[in-house]
């Protein structure tokens, strides 16, 4: 192929050219790549021209939505940008939606929302809703109905040789198994069908507490997420609010622990099952309530304005009290950059086998706790020091990190997955990318000792 293969599309940047910053922007600021070649896809057919040209010249490929994540294709490599390609489609019959490559959550739930239906998305409605699936998905509803991964029906994907390939479990069980959980390793998937739940309406909201009354939320919530039913799923978030004049006055500088709550049930048995909570003490901000599923992005509020951070996750096989009291001690007021941590009590459905397996490892894990810092003031190198600290005191408990939640760390791989599920993706990176062409942040490579 010529050096001249990408001109026929409408929608190529390289550093310099109008556009091109703008062709990059995207919810992480404090990581931006500098590719020397961005193809702003608007269909399968740009894509298939941007992944041949990349093959023929030996240019690594990133794959970039919304920007949450951070694509590893830098100087040297070409990045194909998915946002032009929007496409949702419902099949209410088929509770199915089949969902382009840059579509954000956010479009599929309204577009779900009429028929009653619900898309197993995350807290964010503003996150690439492919990109996300394929790193497993750890939704609003996951205790109930497992991971977004597991309800994948089909992809279509463009593969290293350029050929665009409709995936599914009987036509490639292995690249299937690969792409769900594996990510953006094997290809560029262009589009996906994934099954919707039949939820319309659902008990949530969070309640917001004091940092004063830190142990006490701390005790009570482990305790309590040990007896909800898999109908409910909770996270707990603790930080300071950084003193912004954008946050009401009694939120500014105000350390505070807020419990979030997902329940499918009716709000009589809502009202019971969270009252051990509201028993801890007075709240801050109480929004529990019964609510349309579309209405389901102000349960966690999510901030959706673009800045830059840096954090980690782990996958625990337990917690307590004391190593988690421990923890915010450490990520607190007292702390030399502003901290947020989250843990996700996991189990239930996310404990369960698929009815079509995957590669979403570590489904054994108790917990999900992650930690982030924002980089407006802080250095990396302190940033990363800290979190240092945090995990390791969670050695003794963790058995692995979320691909979902590497929050731009480049720099380390190990623990994404399992020694027997890193095996397996690396045999089939070498039989179905051997030139290592399609990159991320969590790159594999590919072992060419081991083939399906």
């Amino acid at each position: 192929m010529s050096d001249n293969s990408l001109t026929a599309l409408p929608h190529v940047f390289r550093p310099g050219d109008p556009g091109y910053d703008d062709e990059l922007a995207g919810f992480q600021l404090g990581f931006s790549p500098r590719p020397d070649v961005v193809v702003g896809a608007t269909g399968t057919g740009d894509v298939r021209t941007a992944v041949a040209h990349a093959a023929a010249h030996g240019l690594p490929v990133g794959v970039q939505a919304t920007g949450h994540g951070v694509p590893a294709a830098a100087e040297g490599g070409l990045l194909i940008t998915t946002k032009r390609m929007d496409g949702v489609r419902i099949d209410p019959g088929a509770r199915t939606a089949t969902i382009e490559a840059g579509v954000r959550w956010r479009q599929v739930v309204e577009a779900a929302g009429p028929h009653g239906l619900a898309p197993l998305n995350g807290s964010s409605p503003g996150v690439g809703a492919v990109s996300y699936t394929l790193g497993g998905g750890l939704g609003l509803l996951a205790r109930e109905f497992g991971y977004t991964a597991d309800h994948v029906r089909g992809l279509d994907v463009v593969t290293a040789d350029a050929r665009l390939r409709r995936v599914t479990p009987s036509s490639d069980p292995e690249l299937f198994w690969a792409l769900l959980g594996g990510g953006h390793n094997f290809g560029v998937v262009t589009a996906l069908e994934v099954g919707l739940a039949p939820v319309a309406r659902l008990y949530g909201g969070a309640l917001l507490f004091d940092g004063e009354l830190r142990d006490d939320v701390v005790r009570t919530y482990l305790e309590w997420v040990k007896a909800v039913p898999d109908t409910l799923t909770s996270s707990l978030a603790v930080m300071v609010f950084p003193d912004m004049e954008e946050l009401p006055p009694f939120l500014r500088g105000r350390y505070t622990l807020s419990v979030r709550v997902a329940f499918t049930g009716d709000e009589a048995a809502g009202e019971r099952l969270v009252a051990p909570l509201r028993a801890i003490g007075p709240t801050i901000t109480d929004s529990l309530r019964e609510m349309p599923y579309t209405e389901s992005a102000t349960i966690h509020s999510d901030p959706e304005f673009p800045h830059a951070y840096w954090g980690d996750s782990a996958m625990l096989s337990g917690l307590d009290a004391e190593t988690l009291t421990d923890l915010l001690e450490l990520t607190g007021p007292a702390a030399p950059m502003m901290c947020v941590v989250q843990l996700n009590p996991l189990g239930g459905a996310l404990a369960k086998e698929p009815a079509v397996p995957n590669a979403v490892p570590y489904r054994d894990a108790v917990f999900l706790i992650r930690g982030l810092s924002p980089l407006a003031g802080p250095d990396l190198a302190a940033v990363r020091e800290l979190y240092g600290r945090f995990f390791d005191r969670l050695a003794p408990v963790t058995v692995g990190r979320s691909l979902n939640f590497v929050f731009a760390d480049g720099a380390r791989t190990e623990g994404l997955y399992d020694a027997e599920t890193a095996r397996r993706l690396a045999g089939l990176k070498a039989h179905y990318d051997p030139a290592n062409l399609f990159r991320r942040n969590y790159n594999i490579a590919p072992d060419n000792s081991h083939k399906p």
